[in-house]
């Protein structure tokens, strides 16, 4: 009977054993890596997507100059998955505000480089589509004579980095620059689930939290044969851990190793693929990818749990 019993607990063990391996850990270390190295040596605190420092971004293409010019035409209202209803020129972009501008009496701020970047809307020819009151449109004259289309009193810009009609890449730039509402004021994120994806320019498809903030890994954590952060004391303070999310209240990401699990200071952490997940206090806005590759140890996270850029292991 003593053997017997004896052969049973080794044959449960193995089988627990066996089943923690399937659930946690079966890519060794950092994982496979997705093979792109955006931002890997990123300062903490960069601008969005290493966009120049000045609040309103640096780089705007030469091919985007026609964007720069474009009359607004009929303007719409798009319906954005994280932002809620935004509103777009005639050619489906979006149109942004900006924090450093005044709607009473309306007033710009944003010329020079700025402006280059951030293309103003010329006022010429903009009307009120569906769902937008026509009452909301206005316009102001700029320094250099130039009338602007204004919203509820905000002057309105293109992004000189949307390339493609329906983008929001300028959505939360510098802390300062903000997709437009139908009336004026800014778009605001829809509900989100606790756990879902967002498809950015730069980094393709990462998982973001419920207030829409990226979610990064750190390669010094483990998943095998159960999760374990090396993020502790002052380093949790600048990384939070994700808190637990239902499985139900995720939307895009892979369910295999969503679980969450009990840190040694007895704090419950969220986990993709068995890896412990967290934010950035750097990023402060929706769209923010400030911690990729601080310190070349945090990256975003994939919809599968890789780290996205993470040098080869």
């Amino acid at each position: 009977m003593k053997t017997s019993w004896r052969s049973a607990s080794l044959a449960a063990g193995a089988v627990a054993v066996l089943a923690l391996t399937t659930a946690c850990g079966q890519d060794n270390g950092g994982g496979t890596p997705v093979s792109q190295n955006v931002g890997a040596t990123a300062p903490a605190g960069g601008g969005y997507s290493g966009l120049g420092n000045p609040g309103y971004g640096t780089g705007a293409k030469e091919e985007n100059s026609a964007t720069r010019t474009a009359t607004a035409g009929e303007l719409t209202v798009a319906d954005n998955p994280e932002l809620g209803e935004v509103l777009t020129d005639s050619a489906g972009f979006t149109l942004y505000r900006f924090d450093k501008d005044t709607a009473e009496p309306p007033k710009s701020a944003c010329d020079g480089d700025c402006a280059k970047a951030w293309p103003p809307v010329p006022a010429d020819d903009a009307t009120a589509g569906a769902g937008i009151d026509d009452s909301m449109l206005g316009e102001v004259t700029r320094a250099d004579g130039s009338k602007q289309l204004t919203i509820g009193g905000w002057p309105a810009y293109r992004y000189a980095k949307d390339t493609k009609a329906g983008e929001v890449n300028g959505q939360g730039v510098g802390g300062t620059w903000y997709a437009l509402a139908p009336d004026g004021k800014k778009a605001k994120l829809s509900s989100l689930p606790g756990l879902s994806v967002r498809h950015d320019t730069n980094l393709g498809d990462i998982i973001v939290d419920k207030n829409g903030m990226t979610v990064y890994r750190f390669l010094k954590d483990e998943a095998w044969p159960k999760p374990v952060s090396a993020c502790t004391g002052a380093c949790l303070a600048k990384w939070p851990a994700v808190a637990p999310v239902e499985t139900n209240d995720t939307k895009g990401v892979k369910k295999k190793g969503l679980m969450s699990f009990t840190r040694p200071d007895g704090v419950k952490q969220q986990t993709v693929n068995c890896w412990p997940i967290y934010t950035f206090s750097g990023d402060k806005a929706p769209g923010d990818i400030n911690g990729q590759g601080v310190g070349g140890t945090w990256y975003a996270v994939t919809p599968e749990g890789k780290p996205v850029g993470a040098p080869k292991q």
